[in-house]
């Protein structure tokens, strides 16, 4: 137990580090949400009144902050697929480590970056002065569920990493999931302004019960049945991912 420990460690240190070389790479992947929550946020204002009586941006801020996590989370696999390709990958299966510590280093690493950039985008919607109803204990919270979110797209992401034979075909999954599978949820509107095919998705999409138990706590404040219903949805999707990924990832690791 003791030296995986020492190998999950040094592959996830060698992850940060990778991380912390590029930072480019994250400044990129805030450039979307910093966008939607700047010019959509400012556009559609007038809506708000619509259907939350208040400020759009505070509406919208669940939305990009449960993008923000689907997008990197999914996008978590691509490095491990690019070591696959230029066989770096197949060396360091052949090492004498434990092969798990190779996923569980990658898995959280990932899950240290969507936090991070989770928190720099609660950060700028808290500078465009919107309030957390829930208070601190709420803008915890708001982190914790991109966090569950995140983390059964990531155990697929990393499926996908081993199944795809390039990265082509990676970042084309990558560019017609995230976007419609956030028009496909409550992110942007209620599910009532969805026509019925789309409110049928929209109802099995987790991403929608992440994003209304957000809003509930930046709108309204602390929902025990909203958060129970999230919590219990989220868990099996991602007890769901887990399972689906420790058969396959077995089966390629060996």
């Amino acid at each position: 137990m003791g030296e995986f420990l020492q190998e999950t460690k040094a592959q996830l240190v060698r992850w940060l580090i990778h991380l912390w070389r590029e930072p480019f790479g994250m400044a990129f992947n805030l450039i979307n949400p910093i966008i939607l929550l700047i010019f959509m946020g400012g556009a559609f204002q007038g809506m708000a009144k619509d259907f939350s009586g208040g400020d759009y941006r505070s509406y919208l801020l669940p939305g990009i902050l449960a993008l923000t996590a689907f997008g990197n989370s999914l996008a978590g696999g691509i490095p491990l697929l690019f070591d696959k390709e230029n066989g770096f990958l197949l060396r360091l299966m052949s090492a004498p480590i434990s092969r798990a510590s190779i996923i569980v280093g990658r898995f959280l690493a990932v899950n240290i970056n969507t936090m991070f950039q989770c928190l720099m985008i609660l950060a700028l919607g808290l500078f465009f002065g919107i309030q957390i109803a829930a208070g601190v204990g709420g803008a915890l919270a708001l982190l914790l569920i991109s966090l569950l979110l995140g983390f059964g797209i990531t155990v697929i992401s990393l499926i996908l990493a081993f199944v795809l034979k390039n990265h082509g075909d990676f970042f084309a999954i990558l560019g017609i999931t995230a976007l419609p599978l956030s028009f496909l949820s409550s992110a942007f509107v209620p599910l009532d302004s969805l026509s019925g095919w789309m409110r049928l998705l929209a109802q099995v999409n987790p991403m929608t019960y992440a994003v209304d138990a957000m809003r509930s706590l930046i709108l309204s404040g602390w929902d025990g049945s909203m958060l129970a219903r999230m919590a219990i949805v989220l868990v099996l999707f991602d007890a769901a991912a887990f399972w689906l990924g420790n058969k396959i990832l077995r089966r390629h690791m060996a």
